[in-house]
Parts: structure tokens; C-alpha cells; sequence
């Protein structure tokens, strides 16, 4: 059985494993032990809190294989955007000129520099294996974190966004990168990222141009890569959108991936997810299979369940589910269908 759960020290070289494995542009998931360290302990610590609102807390979750101890994915959540630094994007909106004299009025697409999403709840540091892709242990590992937001949602901002990973090529080239960041820093896209995930991106970001970078200017192959995911990133992007996420006009500055944004109230794992209690039983005469947490803060675990369930009467989980999200007759449980 796989089980969601929050990150712990003993974890530390399976996640450099995951660091490694993960696509370039995940930033979040640098392939350093000192700073997953470093992300651990923040993650533990924010776990360990009682917060009344939002602020820097980062609760870093883990997918874990219980019968073979093998963890194989990760994803996490900032409570807070820009709470430190400013969290910088580019907003694609176009820049309107017009002449009186010759009745013209005319728009035209442009990059700005800028940090319009600081203070949201940003999704990021999303890596499953590749032979769990698209199954439902993908969706898990995505919606697991809406589900402990809608437990907790005092923690949280009211709207939440996430960066999906833009184009690149096998290689590793972008040919956004190429065309706009290459030419304020001598870095391949690959090293770009890398030092985001070591430092930060502000020291990146503040040396980007200041001014409107007109689309039109750009290259083909760089127009081509404003809002395009990256074929192993189309996962991630496709269970949020049917979560409720919507891209909107911002983009990443470093490969032009898309923005999605969604209010707490839109988001379907936060909005339908139902509340029970758990039930252990011998046996399922299982009709449906949905997503199943318990409501715990520190000892949160969370799993794909096939189960008869029927709003109102108590959740039957069978002795290995009962286990696996540590409750006992009676805990509160929360759960939504696949």
C-alpha cells in the first residue's frame, strides 16, 4: 500500500534519489543533501507549529511504498509566497498604445518583471516515478495536499497557485531561457535552475530586465514556449485543472510555464471533500475508489482506498487501511472519490 506523509530526516537519501530523477525546472527539489537538510527540518518544524495563520510555514509530504519502504514521490506546499523575498513572475498582459490623429488603437503582448503572487499558497516540489504516472496514486500524491489544506485551512492563504514546468528539449535547452534570461546571465537553462534550487530565485530575478519585453520580438521558438508545459510536467498540470485551477496572465521567468491560480472555496478536494468516521471492518464489498485522509497535523497520512461508502454513515475501512492512516474506531476521516 501507498501512503502520503509528511517528510522525516531518515528520509533524506531516498529524496536525494527523487532530486535526481526529477525534472530540470523543479526547483524546489534541489539535488543537494544539505539543503533538502535544510528543507526537512523547515518542513518538520512547520508540522511541529501552532500557527493561527499563514506565514513561512513549508510542509514538505513524501509517497511512500509501506511494504517495501521505498518512497516514490514528493510534493509540497508554501504556505505563503514572498513571506521572505519576493516571489517574482512574469505577468503576460498587453501593452496598449494609441494615436488620436490617426485613430488607431493598438495592443501588444508584453513580459513584466514582477511579484503580483506574493502572498498566496504556491504548490510545488511535485516528482512521482515515472511507472506511477497518470495512475491513482498520482492524483494522491497531487490532491493529498488539498486535502490537508481543506483539514487545516486557517494555515493557508485564500487562493493558491502553482508553477508547472515549461518546455525544454532533451537536452535540456529552453528556448525561452535562451532567448530572454540567457542574455542577463552567461548560464545554461540547466545551471539557471540549478541555482535556484541551491540559493534563491530573487538574486536571478533582480537581474532581469526591468522594462516590458515585447513578444512579438522574441523568436518564434521562445513565443512558442509562453505557457506550454513540458510533456512530463502535463500530469501535474491535468489533475489541478480538474481540481479547479485555471491559468491565468503569469508565467515563470525562467522557461515561461504556465501559472495555475484557484480560490480555497473552487478547489474540489477542499470544497466536496466529505468528513467521517473511520469504521474498521474484515471485508469491503467495495463499490468506488476515493481518496482518504485523516484530519491529523504531524502523524497526517493519506491513501487511495476502494471502498462502499455512503454519505453520512460511517467509512468501512478494512484493518490494512486503519493502519496505514494510523486511526481507530471512530476517527475522524475525510475523503473524495477518484
Amino acid at each position: 500500500m501507498l501512503v502520503l506523509r509528511p517528510v522525516e530526516i531518515t528520509d533524506l537519501p531516498q529524496l536525494q534519489r527523487l532530486a535526481r530523477e526529477s525534472l530540470v525546472g523543479v526547483t524546489s527539489l534541489p539535488d543537494d543533501s544539505d539543503r533538502l537538510k535544510e528543507r526537512i527540518l523547515d518542513s518538520s518544524a512547520s508540522f511541529e507549529q501552532d500557527v493561527q495563520g499563514h506565514g513561512p510555514e513549508n510542509y514538505f509530504f513524501v509517497l511512500e511504498d509501506l511494504s517495501t519502504e521505498r518512497l516514490v514521490g514528493c510534493s509540497e506546499i508554501l504556505a505563503t509566497t514572498g513571506f521572505r523575498e519576493p516571489f517574482y513572475s512574469l505577468r503576460n498582459r498587453p501593452f496598449n498604445s494609441a494615436s488620436r490623429e490617426l485613430n488607431i488603437e493598438h495592443g501588444v503582448p508584453a513580459l513584466s518583471l514582477c511579484h503580483d503572487l506574493s502572498g498566496h499558497t504556491l504548490l510545488r516540489g511535485f516528482h512521482i516515478d515515472a511507472a506511477l504516472a497518470r495512475t491513482p496514486f498520482s492524483e494522491l500524491l497531487s490532491r493529498g495536499r488539498l486535502m490537508f489544506i481543506a483539514a487545516h485551512s486557517r494555515r493557508f492563504a485564500e487562493a493558491v497557485i502553482t508553477e508547472i514546468v515549461g518546455f525544454s528539449s532533451d537536452d535540456d535547452r529552453s528556448p525561452f531561457w535562451d532567448a530572454v534570461g540567457k542574455h542577463f546571465f552567461d548560464l545554461p537553462y540547466a545551471e539557471a535552475e540549478r541555482l535556484c534550487g541551491l540559493e534563491s530565485r530573487t538574486f536571478l530575478a533582480e537581474l532581469m530586465p526591468q522594462y516590458p519585453i515585447y513578444v512579438p520580438m522574441l523568436p518564434k521558438a521562445a513565443q512558442d514556449c509562453i505557457g506550454r508545459v513540458h510533456p512530463d510536467g502535463q500530469d501535474a498540470f491535468d489533475i489541478l485543472e480538474r481540481e479547479g485551477f485555471e491559468t491565468n496572465s503569469y508565467i515563470d521567468l525562467f522557461d515561461g510555464g504556465p501559472t495555475l491560480y484557484a480560490r480555497l472555496c473552487s478547489i474540489r478536494s477542499i470544497a466536496q471533500s466529505q468528513t467521517g468516521t473511520a469504521m474498521p471492518v474484515t471485508s469491503i464489498d467495495a463499490r468506488g475508489r476515493y481518496l482518504v485522509s485523516n484530519d491529523s497535523l504531524q502523524d497526517y497520512r493519506a491513501i487511495v482506498a476502494e471502498l462502499d461508502y455512503n454519505v453520512g454513515q460511517p467509512v468501512a475501512l478494512s484493518r490494512e487501511m486503519c493502519a496505514a492512516l494510523r486511526v481507530a474506531d471512530g476517527s475522524p476521516v475525510r475523503l473524495i472519490a477518484l
